[in-house]
């Protein structure tokens, strides 16, 4: 493969374009994937958007990428193969030398490597990744439930399993979008009794083939938590929601000792007081995405208990009506950009 296309974006905001690159050989401890499908991410909007330091263009965005090793750098042959099927999420690598890698947490990197930012993403044929961003992905999985899975698969899962909340306890997911149509799901088969939050009585349905319990509509007459209370109290709540006052609407909802787990990205402060936490010791947490392992222990339980992305399908060529349908939240419930 001496060349490829891609869906770059030319400057801040702009539309996604397809042009062919060349595709250059990886380095040292670096793949060449060969990319099947990527998932379409908000978060690549901010990328998209420049709105963090160190955006460079032109851009090619992207970090839910399923595919095929097609090459292997020097120092890689010992655990992969060319063919080997692997995943790239959020978590594209990191440093290994800041404080958090050197106690073993390198999902909050302080270098973290991020695809769409640090590299070239998924919007592509092929991808150069290293080594410690790879998942490998089970048979059972396709590509484009894989891709997913890599970021909000593993935000929603890992979200969950290292909460304090344990099989039998009251979980409630906020929202029923790209990430909570996922954690409701993976809610429902940790043991949890599951209760979905979303905005009208329209969902419930959705709610209970997804596996939820309960279902609550936040725009009914009984509030939130109150509802929550009517139930017991949540022992945790994993706000999937991009909204800071339906996060807020939670919190008192929760058990004593109960935790809010905030997955959902608003840039506007939560309402919560000390007095909500203090009396009845409630944690608020914030939860980033997952390393490569816990992207792989994300995919084997899901093909495991048969859970999997709601996804619409479209052609790399399609990239930038994929991307804008996903920035409208029309999407049901994640774009997949796919190359075969």
């Amino acid at each position: 493969m001496s060349s490829c296309r891609v869906a770059q974006v030319a400057s801040a905001g702009g539309a996604l374009e397809i042009v062919e690159r060349e595709v250059p050989r990886p380095a040292p401890c670096h793949v060449r994937i060969a990319v099947e499908a990527c998932g379409v991410c908000h978060s690549d909007s901010v990328f998209v958007n420049a709105q963090v330091p160190g955006v460079r263009f032109p851009l090619v965005a992207g970090h839910e990428i399923a595919g095929r090793i097609d090459e292997l750098g020097a120092g890689t042959d010992d655990v992969w193969r060319v063919g080997d099927r692997v995943t790239v999420g959020w978590f594209g690598g990191s440093c290994g030398h800041c404080p958090p890698c050197r106690h073993g947490d390198f999902m909050v990197c302080e270098n973290l490597k991020i695809p769409g930012l640090t590299y070239d993403g998924g919007y592509a044929e092929a991808v150069i990744a290293p080594v410690d961003a790879l998942a490998r992905i089970p048979d059972a999985l396709s590509a484009t439930d894989a891709g997913p899975l890599a970021c909000a698969g593993v935000t929603a899962y890992n979200g969950l399993r290292r909460s304090s909340a344990r099989p039998g306890d009251l979980v409630a997911v906020l929202g029923i979008g790209g990430l909570g149509h996922l954690g409701v799901q993976y809610a429902a088969a940790m043991g949890f009794e599951t209760v979905a939050i979303a905005r009208g009585a329209a969902k419930a349905d959705l709610a209970q083939r997804l596996g939820a319990h309960h279902y609550i509509d936040s725009t009914a007459d009984t509030s939130v938590a109150d509802a929550l209370r009517s139930l017991g109290g949540a022992k945790a709540v994993l706000a999937t929601a991009a909204n800071s006052d339906a996060i807020t609407a939670t919190v008192d909802g929760l058990a004593p000792r109960g935790e809010l787990v905030v997955i959902g990205v608003d840039a506007t402060p939560l309402g919560i007081n000390p007095t909500q936490l203090l009396m009845a010791g409630r944690i608020v947490r914030g939860h980033p995405s997952g390393t490569a392992q816990d992207v792989q222990d994300t995919m084997a339980f899901s093909a495991l208990r048969g859970i999997r992305p709601m996804v619409e399908t479209v052609p790399l060529d399609q990239a930038d009506e994929a991307y804008r349908k996903m920035m409208s939240g029309a999407a049901r419930f994640r774009m997949v950009l796919t190359t075969r």
